[in-house]
C-alpha cells in the first residue's frame, strides 16, 4: 500500500486490508488532524481492500467529522461504490459521483461534490 498526498488530498495505491491498516490509520489521521476543510480520499487505484480497510475509511471519517471536516471520497472503485451501498454507508460517507443501487442503476451519492482534479505534490 502507497498513500501519498498531503493535508487535504490523499490517493491510495494498492491494498487496504488488515496487513496495511495500521500504517493507513497514522497516516490518515495526521492528514485530518493537520489541514482544515475536505479531505479528498482518492481511491482510484485501490486494488483491494478488506473489512479492516473499511474500517479505516469509516474511522478517518469519524475523526474528519469531530474537528468540523469531512472526509470526501473519490474515484472508488466500482466493488467498493456496491459495498456502500449494500451496507448502506453511502448514506454516511461524501462520495463524489454517482453509486449504484441494489438494481444496478447509478443514484447520485449522498453528499456528493462536484468532480476536480486531485493536486498531489510531487516527491
Amino acid at each position: 500500500m502507497r498513500i501519498t498526498g498531503d493535508h487535504n488530498g490523499l490517493a491510495i495505491e494498492g491494498r487496504l486490508d488488515v496487513r496495511s491498516a495500521a500504517d493507513a490509520r497514522a497516516v490518515l489521521h495526521a492528514a485530518v488532524d493537520g489541514g482544515q476543510g475536505d479531505l479528498v480520499l482518492d481511491l482510484g487505484r485501490l486494488e483491494f481492500w478488506d473489512a479492516t480497510g473499511l474500517g479505516v475509511i469509516m474511522g478517518t471519517h469519524r475523526r474528519a467529522g469531530r474537528i468540523g471536516r469531512r472526509l470526501v471520497l473519490r474515484h472508488v472503485p466500482a466493488q467498493l461504490q456496491r459495498l456502500l451501498v449494500a451496507t448502506r454507508l453511502h448514506r454516511i460517507l461524501a462520495v463524489e459521483g454517482t453509486v449504484p443501487d441494489a438494481y444496478g442503476t447509478s443514484l447520485p451519492a449522498l453528499g456528493s461534490l462536484p468532480a476536480g482534479p486531485l493536486i498531489l505534490p510531487t516527491a
